[in-house]
């Protein structure tokens, strides 16, 4: 494979398309966020994403507070030709039934806690369980939780932890597959071309990604090289994440673990074989956004040593987790 080829090709990926990659790459899972007036327009996006960039298959799941876990289950299921089961006129033979390669769970954070472990299961051991039949996930597998900013943290804690990467869907960053399909609205074509992307329609086309170059992406990742500077540097994040005052929890060993994959998937996609300290600094801020659980003043830990409780709620007044990260980044001495 040639490298700078694939490193001038992913400069030229939407971030919707870089996260879709980098889950690829990893074999791991995401959270999208995006503004309620854009949830539905960013679901059509993934879509065309999964079929025209990594020719793969996708299903959209609606989830409310009266989804069941056998609506979950059955929806998430496509034809082995790609096309979306629900859109039969006629229900196919189960055995022509498949989990999808991209599973995009709209608003999952509205639905029962028995959806949500669901969602785990299927995360965990790739596989889910219907009425009729045991379907298992493919080897191309990805699960998208697509929420508005603020509904993460409704989330099951132990589906947000198991969850690789989290990213936040800017208005301005457009929705550039859509447009070219003829897909978006005039709203959605006016919000999303407030920032219109380089690429052409016809170089867009030229931008996809193949199972072998997914394959051999994900080969390159145990052999990606760390000084020990940067491991150092990547340890002394987590220490100082999990130290901080405003951190209640969500500095688990999965999230670290993790943090040291995205940082290895994300070099190859640079063009390197090494870990640089750049790297490690854009990995944290999408492995802890999703996962950090902010303290309040009464549980401060500072208040066991005589603290006192107004001034710590000062001090934690309008901190949100995007500040802790920055805070962390800040401390941690950067390995020249």
């Amino acid at each position: 494979m040639d490298h700078d080829a694939v490193a001038d090709k992913v400069h030229s990926l939407s971030n919707l398309e870089l996260a879709a990659l980098l889950c690829l790459v990893a074999e791991q899972h995401c959270i999208v966020e995006a503004d309620p007036s854009q949830l539905d327009a960013v679901a059509q996006e993934l879509q065309v994403i999964t079929t025209n960039v990594f020719g793969l298959s996708s299903a959209v799941l609606d989830c409310s507070d009266k989804t069941t876990v056998d609506h979950f289950g059955n929806d998430l299921l496509v034809d082995d030709n790609g096309d979306d089961s629900s859109y039969f006129s006629h229900v196919p033979p189960h055995s022509r039934l498949s989990i999808a390669n991209i599973v995009i769970a709209k608003n999952l954070n509205q639905s029962r806690s028995q959806v949500h472990i669901q969602a785990l299961e299927l995360i965990r051991n790739k596989r889910i369980y219907t009425r009729n039949a045991v379907h298992a996930a493919p080897k191309r597998f990805v699960f998208v939780a697509l929420l508005t900013p603020d509904s993460t943290d409704q989330l099951d804690v132990h589906l947000r932890d198991q969850i690789f990467i989290s990213h936040y869907h800017q208005p301005e960053d457009g929705l550039p597959n859509l447009e070219d399909a003829g897909y978006v609205d005039d709203d959605a074509a006016s919000l999303a071309s407030v920032v219109r992307p380089s690429t052409s329609k016809e170089g867009r086309k030229a931008l996809s990604f193949g199972p072998d170059e997914i394959s051999s992406l994900t080969k390159r990742i145990p052999h990606i090289r760390f000084s020990s500077e940067v491991r150092a540097y990547l340890q002394n994040i987590v220490v100082f994440m999990r130290l901080h005052r405003a951190v209640a929890g969500g500095v688990s060993p999965q999230a670290t673990r993790h943090f040291e994959l995205l940082v290895r998937a994300l070099a190859p996609l640079h063009g390197l074989d090494f870990v640089t300290p750049s790297l490690v600094a854009l990995a944290a801020r999408k492995i802890y956004p999703h996962r950090i659980v902010l303290t309040t003043p009464e549980n401060e830990r500072s208040l066991q040593w005589g603290s006192d409780i107004e001034a710590v709620r000062q001090m934690l007044d309008g901190v949100v987790v995007e500040d802790v990260i920055d805070d962390v980044l800040a401390q941690v001495e950067v390995p020249l």
